[in-house]
């Protein structure tokens, strides 16, 4: 049994493309690895946070996460700054990542705009917390979107600088893993664009808090175009906003996009949207309830994430343990 790491920001809503692409994924890995799963609030501040909101978001990531299946008992759940070995684990790894590395990471450039030089070192250096994150565990497989592929790629890099630089096999290199039909859910105002928490439009994205309304409403309006539903994948990959309702729909239903298409060519988008307002509700409904219910009781959310912490912190000492003596630090 293999062991999966991995983690989301606790920055505002989680939304479809969050429960699609990776909390619904993260559910069946229980069956099948050793999983360790947190809310990443170190990842979060490296952009200004109110601190109030983070930890609201974080016991709500939490809650999100169970609502969706994460079994507490059967996984560990926590939150990253619950662990201290993750803070410490990055600085021993940022002396062996080479800057040019780090000048290739394309998000970094993304999200510093223009404004490079005023961006923190914090957020220039998320990639080697990243790979802190997962090494600290020795994990061996990591769910990722496409987006992440060019930081686990580097998390890769990094163990292998570590291990040669001592003569050792520390640290296993993470393999990723991408599944699920819809690994890529986008915006309900843009097909061409991802489904994101930041989209200054609310109608862009189904949040995991919306309510049965609020769903079906979100659905009816988001954008399509004058033609029915086509037969095939071919035509559905030149229309990007067919093709994500269909995606989704597939994700939704656990079926294909051939299936549903056999299933709607040549009808039209207020029938096809209708019966996706259905199956939308009916997935995403249960969750929002047990998410609320979650909510109301705070401290059961932050009993959760204490012992969480206890059952990682256990593995992540024995690691930085070994890591200490391979480095040459005196043990605390």
């Amino acid at each position: 049994m293999g062991r999966i790491f991995s983690g989301m920001q606790p920055t505002s809503q989680l939304h479809l493309g969050n429960y699609l692409g990776a909390l619904r994924n993260w559910v069946a890995l229980q069956d099948s690895h050793e999983c360790i799963f947190c809310a990443v609030d170190l990842h979060a501040i490296t952009v200004p946070q109110d601190p109030v909101a983070l930890r609201r978001n974080t016991r709500e990531i939490t809650a999100a996460y169970i609502a969706a299946g994460i079994d507490p008992e059967r996984c560990v759940l926590f939150a990253q700054s619950g662990v201290t070995g993750h803070s410490e684990l990055s600085w021993i790894l940022s002396c062996h990542t080479p800057l040019g590395w780090l000048n290739r990471m394309t998000q970094f450039k993304e999200k510093a705009g223009k404004h490079r030089e005023n961006a923190g070192l914090g957020l220039y250096a998320y990639p080697v917390l990243m790979a802190a994150d997962i090494l600290l565990y020795k994990a061996t497989h990591v769910p990722v979107g496409e987006d992440q592929k060019q930081h686990l790629e580097l998390s890769r890099d990094i163990a292998g600088a570590f291990n040669r630089a001592y003569s050792v096999e520390c640290f296993p290199l993470p393999e990723p893993l991408i599944l699920g039909e819809a690994t890529r859910v986008m915006s309900l105002r843009d097909g061409t664009k991802k489904m994101s928490k930041s989209d200054s439009s609310d109608y862009s994205r189904i949040n995991l808090t919306d309510d049965a309304d609020t769903i079906a409403l979100k659905v009816r309006k988001a954008k399509t175009d004058p033609e029915p539903l086509p037969e095939t994948l071919e035509a559905l990959e030149t229309r990007p906003e067919a093709d994500n309702l269909v995606t989704i729909y597939a994700a939704l239903a656990e079926e294909g996009r051939a299936e549903i298409l056999a299933r709607f060519a040549g009808r039209q988008f207020s029938e096809f949207k209708n019966q996706l307002v259905d199956l939308a509700v009916a997935r995403l409904a249960p969750m929002t309830d047990r998410m609320n219910r979650l909510m109301a009781d705070p401290g059961e959310i932050d009993r959760i994430l204490r012992r969480g912490a206890e059952r990682a912190g256990e593995i992540a000492s024995r690691h930085m343990a070994e890591v200490h003596d391979l480095v040459g630090l005196l043990r605390p």
